[in-house]
């Protein structure tokens, strides 16, 4: 069985390569317009080329997740609606929790959890007018389990 989303646009943010990129291209090949977020806009860029070039439709949105109207507004402007959001955003501090700074932390809070609510706020008022929507939260193993995996260096 397949599903078709055409008709639908979808909001993948930190679409730039990873899940993100998958998610981006599954759903441009199923039909969905496509708008591609990762602060790197090269990486975006490249994405939504493979996109246009299988002959789907997609845009390039740069703005940090943090700035949800800005993420949103892209989708509006470019295909004037969504219905789907990916909530795909995150950074990497490849330390253990005793060699994280303060800085670090509030970095790593301000893109999952700030750009989450961000985004999903944004879209929120969008889907309740619509009375449909659909969210998606992503989150790693890396984010459950911490950096336990490396063992000793934690500590």
């Amino acid at each position: 069985m397949s599903f078709s989303f055409k008709g639908h646009t979808v909001v993948v943010t930190g679409a730039g390569g990873g899940l993100g990129k998958t998610y981006s291209l599954l759903f441009a090949s199923r039909g969905a317009n496509v708008v591609v977020n990762d602060f790197n806009g090269a990486a975006a860029q490249k994405v939504v080329d493979q996109i246009v070039q299988a002959g789907g439709k997609a845009v390039v949105n740069t703005s940090s997740v943090t700035d949800g109207n800005a993420v949103i507004k892209s989708a509006l402007d470019a295909f004037s609606g969504v219905t789907i959001l990916i909530n795909n955003a995150g950074i990497l501090r490849d330390k253990g929790f005793k060699n994280m700074t303060d800085q670090e932390w509030d970095q790593i809070t301000e893109v999952h959890l700030k750009g989450a609510f961000a985004c999903t706020k944004a879209a929120w008022p969008i889907f309740r007018k619509q009375k449909f929507g659909r969210i998606i939260n992503t989150a790693s193993a890396a984010g459950l389990y911490g950096m336990l995996y490396l063992g000793p260096t934690l500590w």
